[in-house]
């Protein structure tokens, strides 16, 4: 099964954590955006200019994935929220399963 993984994070350390994930082929792809994030935080409303990474990987690898954003990411309680990823193109999943695999050096879908 794959996932998609949201993370937030200021926008400084965002290519840092993606690089890093990447590096370690805990995942495919990482997209990078900008947001406004709302939150409440220690009882008063915050607001900050993070960026979002949306995260490509396989389920079995979450646990090692989760540990690495926790191990580089600045917040105390970072947000991380995996969604199972019930349709999806099957040539890009063949892409992506590839990708994860750590005994794999290149690709040879790009």
């Amino acid at each position: 099964m794959s996932l998609v993984v949201l993370v937030t994070i200021p926008r400084k350390k965002a290519k840092f954590l993606a690089k890093k994930l990447l590096e370690k082929r805990l995942c495919a792809c990482v997209n990078i955006t900008n947001v406004e994030s709302f939150f409440w935080w220690k009882d008063k409303i915050e607001e900050e200019k993070e960026s979002l990474l949306i995260i490509k990987t396989k389920e079995n690898i979450y646990p090692r994935l989760e540990k690495t954003i926790k191990t580089n990411h600045p917040y105390t309680v970072p947000e991380i929220i995996a969604i199972k990823i019930d349709k999806i193109n099957k040539s890009y999943l063949q892409w992506l399963i590839g990708e994860v695999d750590a005994n794999r050096n290149h690709s040879k879908y790009r």
